[in-house]
């Protein structure tokens, strides 16, 4: 679809046995962060607990993971996002929840406001919708300070970072981070890495959230460098009146759900819950 082809995976049923008849379940597309460095890898095996509300799919973008690569110079953030319309229209996903963690989040922010009203709802998880080095920097002074906050400066503006210098930014993205193991489960893509980093220092999509038209929740932990607080409060105001809801975790850093998963689920799935039960028949 959209001149490529996507990798997904399934866990649970779209329809399950409810006494004498079969109830439907909502269905919730996971899209991973990056660029060039995620794939739907680290959502497992911790995502799979959802599969006591709904069907999880977990998706692959172009240019990441399984999914067909491409040429770097088509791709972009926009594109991802009318595939996530065009992938769930080919495998007949009706009303979505679409979740989007870290770069994932502007990407559904964008097919959010691109294809209004197709998702039941949008998850905005840890995400940003505007390129802001000054609030980055100051996330990680806050988190690691001076010496990690130029650090991230410098590999979030245009400058690499050696691997251990790296290594002293990524400790402090929050209490609990993917591991080792988790880490190199992945399938980095380094062209799309670098296409993908000279666009987010061009990211700046506040403007269209206004024609997002589904419910939306903006989640982040309250000790996030990455995407700071700041960041999803900016997204919920630029909504549409009484669409947004905003979620602080305390706690947290970028990857919640290895900060305090009960917690992070129970607020996942009574949400994916409620959209779903408002879509029904």
């Amino acid at each position: 679809m959209n001149g490529t082809r996507l990798w997904f995976d399934v866990d649970g049923s779209a329809r399950v046995p409810d006494g004498d008849t079969m109830r439907s379940r909502p269905t919730v597309v996971l899209v991973h962060g990056g660029p060039g460095s995620y794939d739907h890898s680290y959502f497992k095996p911790a995502f799979g607990r959802l599969t006591h509300t709904g069907q999880i799919v977990y998706l692959d973008l172009r240019g990441h993971g399984l999914s067909d690569w491409g040429r770097p110079e088509d791709w972009s953030y926009e594109v991802c996002a009318d595939d996530i319309r065009a992938f769930c229209d080919a495998l007949g996903i009706d009303d979505p929840v679409v979740y989007g963690h870290s770069m994932g989040g502007w990407v559904v922010a964008l097919y959010g406001a691109r294809h209004a009203g197709h998702a039941a709802g949008l998850i905005l998880q840890s995400t940003t919708a505007r390129y802001d080095l000054d609030r980055l920097t100051e996330g990680f002074r806050v988190a690691g300070g001076d010496e990690v906050a130029e650090l991230a400066r410098t590999a979030f503006g245009e400058a690499p970072l050696s691997p251990e210098e790296w290594q002293r930014c990524f400790r402090v993205f929050g209490p609990n981070v993917p591991d080792k193991a988790q880490l190199q489960r992945r399938i980095g893509n380094l062209e799309i890495g670098r296409r993908g980093s000279q666009l987010f220092r061009e990211l700046d999509i506040v403007d269209q959230l206004a024609r997002v038209a589904s419910p939306t929740l903006v989640c982040v932990g309250d000790l996030d460098p990455v995407t700071p607080v700041s960041a999803s409060e900016e997204i919920a105001d630029a909504l549409p009146a009484g669409l947004g809801r905003l979620e602080i975790l305390a706690g947290s850093g970028h990857f919640p759900w290895l900060d305090d998963s009960d917690t992070y689920f129970g607020l996942v799935a009574e949400f994916v819950d409620a959209v779903a039960a408002s879509r029904r028949p």
